[in-house]
């Protein structure tokens, strides 16, 4: 069978968060790319997702001037808080300098699309089959097979693999060539999905496990349980979901039909080094944060900037020093905000519930929580690194 062949200067697998935002860096700098998905465009963009979005990303938009794609549908915001014991404590960040946001990943993923299309990107869907070849040697190729079944071939100076913790790309490194570095915690998250709005809003600490209700859209709520790690999703009816929140946060939830529910195991992955040859990882593909730490889209637009600016670099200067350095730079960051998500999971679980790590574990995570809402220098630094900004 014939294959087609296109030239470029990146190609970028996956159209996820890292994959649009580096998409949408490199070609408001004149560098050509072009991004594969396997999935069609409307999967992609009713995907339901968790996301924050932390003052440094939001600042980041606005650097590159991107900030549209946080509007529109609307990204909801929320105050949020935590509630210990049935008690509301919210934290009093510094107000002046916090932009965060709750943005369904969805959302921003179609904004993001949306102006990389209308400034005539090269976005190809169903991209079925795909394989890397040449990435230490010669230029590397990109094979896959489009929705129509042609076989099509894409060479490229580049190849960004941001397809994900299951995706090809890394899967396209020899196993001797990485290490992986994991922490599975001792619990779990029923994560369930409901119509219904977000009230109350925030995190949960209580002796029957951590809960939290964060907005996900218009109508719409993630609600997480704390549960045992052999539990399924059969063991949550819909009852029992609701009451259980209710005892977690001591006020009764805004009830909605429940649309799906899932266990969600808690782990922090690391894959080092975060390049090989002409193959740069980002986001998920090498790298996981528990989903407490709401630090996933910030490490993945991280990636993004740091390997869009040494690209940019290189093809405008013929200075490559910083694509060199690219994984360095990244891990140094990455292992910032994993120390950071390993304190606040432990904290948050440990505060509430003393059945992983005993009652002993339990009094000290409280008053370590505790000095977050009494001690201005730990405020400082916990809003510091919530906000991305540390």
């Amino acid at each position: 069978m014939t294959e087609t062949h296109d030239d470029t200067t990146v190609v970028i697998i996956g159209a996820g968060v890292a994959g649009l935002a580096l998409g949408n860096f490199l070609l408001r700098n004149g560098v050509d790319c072009t991004v594969l998905e396997k999935h069609a465009r409307a999967y992609v963009e009713k995907r339901q997702r968790a996301g924050t979005i932390d003052t440094y990303g939001v600042r980041l938009f606005r650097a590159w001037g991107l900030e549209e794609v946080l509007a529109g549908d609307p990204i909801p915001h929320s105050e949020g808080g935590f509630y210990l014991d049935g008690h509301a404590m919210p934290v009093d960040v510094d107000d002046d300098d916090n932009e965060s946001m709750y943005c369904p990943q969805q959302v921003l993923v179609r904004n993001l699309t949306e102006v990389f299309l209308r400034e005539g990107g090269d976005l190809r869907y169903e991209a079925a089959d795909v394989a890397l070849e040449n990435l230490t040697e010669g230029r590397p190729v990109v094979r896959y097979r489009d929705a129509d079944g042609t076989a099509r071939v894409i060479s490229g100076d580049h190849i960004a693999g941001c397809d994900g913790f299951h995706g090809v790309s890394r899967r396209s490194v020899p196993a001797s060539e990485l290490t992986e570095y994991s922490h599975e915690y001792g619990y779990s998250w029923l994560s369930v999905l409901a119509a219904t709005e977000t009230e109350p809003s925030g995190m949960a600490i209580h002796e029957r496990g951590l809960a939290g209700m964060i907005p996900r859209g218009p109508g719409a709520s993630r609600v997480y349980l704390q549960c045992a790690v052999d539990d399924t999703p059969e063991q949550w009816p819909d009852e029992r979901v609701w009451s259980e929140l209710e005892a977690r946060f001591g006020t009764p939830p805004a009830r909605g039909g429940i649309l799906s529910r899932q266990i969600v195991p808690l782990r922090s992955v690391v894959f080092d080094p975060m390049s090989y040859g002409s193959l740069y990882l980002l986001g998920d593909a090498a790298h996981i944060v528990p989903p407490m730490s709401a630090k996933g889209i910030h490490l993945a637009l991280h990636d993004a900037e740091v390997f869009a600016r040494a690209v940019i670099r290189r093809v405008k200067d013929g200075d490559a020093s910083l694509l060199d350095g690219y994984s360095q730079s990244c891990l140094d960051h990455v292992w910032n905000y994993q120390a950071f998500a390993s304190w606040i999971t432990d904290l948050m679980h440990n505060a509430g519930y003393s059945g992983y790590e005993g009652e002993f574990k339990k009094r000290i995570a409280r008053a370590e929580l505790q000095r977050q809402f009494t001690s201005e220098a730990a405020n400082r630094l916990f809003g510091e690194l919530t906000s991305g900004t540390n």
